[in-house]
């Protein structure tokens, strides 16, 4: 597949560049963000249709697997955000050619020769850091910087590397940066048992081993759909993956990958928010495209809280807030099928205003109950104690001034802010603009009454 550089500065991102490989200085982009404000009238009624981007955390593990096809792909459905950008930056810095044109990328990989990915892109998003296993399976070498990304708890590459390692991979971190590469140009396929259930390290893994010698076999993998989704690209593009989305993914190596033309699934994550939307608003909206089967667990809880949920159409969802008092419910998050912990910062907005107490869990990150301070700071009544979080719901919310402390943190306060009485003024925006998908445009649309200066 020829793709040619394109000029093109896609317009939801709102920034003129001259060349499609220029980009600002990472630090223009976050203090641009930090200085905005984004101001958010509470007690608006939602009403209408809401669309559903791709799933961010799909998309980016997609355009990472694109290293591997020695052709180039498309991929549709790629929502528009900071990090989408940031990966696109980071494939352009490794001599991939890209075309891209609103929801579209194509990706031209056939002359990948850098294996060197720059520290000032990659220490800025952690998911750039799946871009190491297609590296080293494809070219046997890569040299990577440690990742950045929300502060919500270490996050450790380890697993990442002892699979990489198992594969035959010499891994060494000197100064912030992961040196790997493998003797014979080629990895070799291996039996790898993770400690944890990790998303990142599946992915990471399961790249690798598309182009590695033999077979692969993943035991305890994550289970989440975003695996399922990179296991059918890797597939699409001649990939031999078995079982993804169950806890053993075998691998078949092949010597090559070819290209395809492939879809990102709806995000679920910016699903549960607008459907958390509708009810803090005590509102009725339809949201769509949704994969009814990724958001089980979610629907489970917001059912027993006392939201009402119908499927309008096999991807089409109604969601209505109740008018009456919400129920307080427990909840604890673990890796999918299990409640998602990047809900849990938006439903915890929501307890705030459920009657009688609640309990919030937080069991896969140490470090993600930062946004309480701020609940409590527009008038919720929460309590923390290590990962729990107990709330005992108030009457009503109250506008204030307050700070996003991480992406899934900031549409929590979003999300309050539509509920609260008066005005709310959020800061560190930059997170918000990392996850979601021209977020504003469509509360708007939806009758919410913010804007941002």
């Amino acid at each position: 597949m020829a793709v040619h550089p394109l000029s093109f500065s896609p317009s939801c991102l709102r920034r003129k560049i001259p060349s499609l490989f220029y980009t600002p200085p990472p630090e223009t982009i976050v203090e641009e963000k930090q200085e905005s404000v984004l101001h958010i009238m509470g007690k608006a009624q939602l009403r209408g249709h809401v669309p559903i981007s791709g799933a961010k955390n799909s998309a980016l593990a997609l355009m990472a697997a694109a290293l591997l096809s020695s052709e180039g792909c498309t991929i549709d459905n790629l929502p528009c955000l900071v990090d989408v950008q940031r990966m696109e930056d980071i494939l352009v810095s490794l001599g991939v050619k890209v075309r891209r044109c609103q929801g579209e990328i194509e990706l031209d990989t056939s002359s990948l020769t850098n294996s060197q990915a720059p520290y000032e892109l990659v220490s800025q998003m952690r998911a750039s850091f799946f871009i190491i296993g297609p590296l080293l399976s494809r070219l046997g070498v890569a040299q990577i910087p440690l990742p950045g990304g929300c502060a919500i708890g270490a996050r450790p590459v380890d697993l990442h590397v002892r699979g990489l390692q198992a594969m035959g991979a010499e891994v060494e971190i000197n100064h912030g940066i992961v040196h790997a590469s493998c003797s014979g140009g080629r990895l070799k396929g291996a039996k790898v048992y993770l400690d944890y259930p990790s998303v990142g390290a599946t992915e990471t893994i399961m790249m690798a081993a598309t182009l590695a010698e033999g077979e692969t076999v993943i035991q305890n993998a994550a289970q989440e759909p975003e695996v399922v989704d990179l296991a059918n690209f890797c597939r699409a593009l001649g990939a031999r993956i078995y079982g993804a989305g169950s806890k053993t993914i075998v691998i078949l190596g092949v010597p090559r990958l070819y290209g395809c033309k492939y879809t990102v699934i709806p995000d679920r994550i910016e699903a549960g928010t607008y459907m958390i939307a509708a009810a803090i608003t005590r509102s009725e909206i339809t949201l769509g495209p949704v994969v009814p089967e990724h958001l089980v667990a979610l629907t489970a809880k917001l059912r027993e809280i006392g939201v009402t949920m119908t499927m309008a159409s096999p991807t089409i969802m109604t969601v209505q807030g109740h008018q009456g008092t919400y129920s307080g419910i427990e909840v604890e998050t673990s890796p999918f099928p299990g409640f998602p912990t990047d809900m849990q910062a938006q439903l915890m907005a929501l307890l705030t205003i459920s009657a009688g107490n609640s309990v919030v869990t937080e069991t896969v990150f140490e470090n993600r109950l930062q946004h309480v301070a701020e609940l409590c700071r527009m008038g919720a009544n929460i309590r923390t104690r290590g990962n729990v979080a107990i709330i005992t719901g108030v009457e009503k919310l109250s506008g204030a001034p307050v700070m996003a402390t991480d992406l899934r943190a900031s549409a929590a306060l979003v999300l309050a802010g539509l509920a609260a009485e008066g005005e709310t003024q959020l800061r560190g925006l930059h997170h918000l603009d990392r996850g979601y998908d021209r977020l504003e445009e469509k509360l708007r649309n939806l009758g919410a009454l913010l804007h941002r200066d």
